[in-house]
């Protein structure tokens, strides 16, 4: 795909995505409220697979065919969606969405550092191993290691910022496994996303018995943050991320994962009244920084077989977070 134009729409759906997706660690935050991690997670894939449902069968797509792809979109399914959400959305009870949505940004970092792992033969250049260890460092800023000593924190946070890299690497994994199982199957993003989160759907209703038990407390704020997640982060989100894709390609189009976390420090501040420490914004900095260098945009560096960010999302989240391969690309 090659980019066609900065038309106004496509900008207004940058914008708009970027907002939904940076909203989405708020919308968890409030959901949470009212419901245990495992329900908000019910609640988002089956929001979700509907509004993706309902676009398929107006846009009339073809469903895909074969047992080999739906195999591998059972994996996608579980590493793109069911754990990373469920993890993210267990450790929004224990720390800011701002923090969250900052930790988020590392997905790019981790696909990196999974990269020789998942996709045989590919090795990093020297170009990515630069971006990836300060990647890295970036992470050790983020997470503060020093601020957890005789705090007292140790025991909640601590656990839930590694539950928040664990969904990276979830995510990261399966940016990869597509890569590597899905590149040129024939289906655009909209088909994929739809068998993802549908798929994501069923592993959660079949576990709901067990996983999301307990008492349900439902307002508006609630309603309003679980169809937000639902419906715009985790469904429509693919329509706009589909059309930045076409008309400006997929290096221009991942810059969405640097706006991302901005809006939800933003959104976590005003709305929710947390407190940012210095050590979070410069540690985010320095991963962007990082995946800046390893795809050779940084000043001075030439890029050679970049990796390109597999976003949370969101929206499916991406949320927050992870984009899923066009037929024949990446992204």
């Amino acid at each position: 795909m090659s980019p066609t134009g900065n038309t106004r729409g496509t900008v207004a759906a940058f914008v708009v995505l970027s907002l939904v997706w940076g909203a989405s660690f708020l919308f968890m935050k409030v959901g949470l409220e009212g419901l245990s991690p495992a329900q908000l997670v019910l609640g988002r894939l089956t929001l979700g697979a509907l509004a993706l449902v309902a676009i398929m069968l107006v846009t009339r797509r073809r469903w895909p065919r074969g047992r080999r792809i739906w195999t591998h979109m059972l994996v996608v399914s579980l590493a793109l969606a069911v754990v990373p959400y469920s993890l993210f959305a267990w450790a929004g009870q224990y720390m800011p969405s701002s923090l969250s949505s900052i930790y988020n940004a590392t997905t790019p970092i981790m696909t990196l550092l999974l990269m020789p792992l998942v996709l045989v033969g590919e090795r990093l250049t020297r170009t990515q191993v630069v971006g990836l260890v300060v990647g890295l460092s970036g992470v050790v800023v983020l997470a503060g290691p020093w601020q957890l000593i005789g705090t007292g924190q140790v025991p909640e946070l601590l656990p839930a910022q590694l539950a928040c890299l664990g969904a990276t690497v979830s995510y990261g994994f399966a940016g990869l496994y597509m890569r590597r199982f899905l590149t040129g199957s024939g289906y655009d993003t909209i088909t994929l996303s739809t068998v993802q989160i549908g798929l994501a759907a069923v592993i959660v209703w079949l576990l709901a018995p067990l996983t999301a038990r307990g008492e349900v407390s439902i307002d508006l704020p609630v309603l309003l943050a679980v169809a937000g997640l639902g419906v715009l982060g985790t469904g429509l989100a693919y329509i706009w991320y589909n059309r930045i894709l076409r008309d400006w390609g997929p290096a221009r189009a991942s810059t969405v994962t640097y706006l991302s976390p901005v809006v939800g420090v933003i959104l976590g501040v005003v709305v929710l009244g947390e407190s940012v420490h210095w050590n979070q914004p410069l540690g985010g900095l320095i991963v962007v920084v990082g995946v800046l260098a390893s795809q050779g945009r940084v000043p001075g560096m030439r890029a050679r077989a970049a990796v390109s960010a597999p976003v949370a999302a969101p929206v499916a989240a991406p949320v927050e977070g992870a984009l899923p391969v066009e037929s024949s690309t990446r992204e």
